[in-house]
């Protein structure tokens, strides 16, 4: 018996212009391999594996989860990081947390999305993984008086095939 197919799914709400474009070149610039596939967003639903044949439902679940949830603003402001536990530095919402909370646990409610999580669900946009401590360092200061408000006006799924980048498949628009 052949193994069910899946897919490769994740969640974010992207950074608009022109702040995305530069958070993602400054992970560039740290040397962190994932700018060249990821660009700046905050994680709803990090990478998860579903069922193939569940997509439809997972879309029909995210249309309502963002009907249920009305457009809000995210301000980031300043940086972050989850040293030592991991190796990660990144910009932090100051406004925007509780929407995004709300929205990351609506999505993970589907019986069709399983998230298991080493760590509790934290909005935030990566700007450094895995990279040497003094690259961890300079990301940190130099992203340290960042500040970007936007209007958050949808939520995007992405899929990924293994290799490349993250495609965007579906935008849900909130409050609709």
């Amino acid at each position: 018996m052949a193994a069910a197919s899946t897919t490769r799914i994740g969640v974010a709400i992207d950074i608009p212009e022109p702040w995305g474009e530069q958070l993602t070149v400054r992970r560039a610039e740290a040397g962190d391999p994932q700018a060249a596939y990821t660009p700046a967003h905050v994680t709803l639903l990090g990478p998860t594996e579903i069922a193939t044949d569940a997509l439809g439902a997972v879309e029909r679940h995210l249309e309502k989860v963002a009907a249920a949830q009305q457009p809000f603003t995210i301000h980031l402001r300043g940086t972050g990081t989850f040293r030592p536990i991991t190796e990660v530095v990144f910009v932090a919402l100051a406004v925007g947390i509780s929407e995004c909370e709300l929205l990351a646990e609506a999505i993970t409610s589907s019986d069709d999305v399983e998230r298991g999580s080493r760590f509790p669900y934290h909005p935030h946009v990566t700007v450094a993984q895995d990279v040497p401590p003094e690259q961890l360092d300079a990301v940190f200061e130099d992203l340290g008086d960042f500040s970007a408000k936007f209007h958050v006006a949808s939520f995007t799924l992405f899929t990924h095939g293994g290799e490349g980048p993250w495609r965007r498949r579906r935008d849900f628009p909130l409050g609709v």
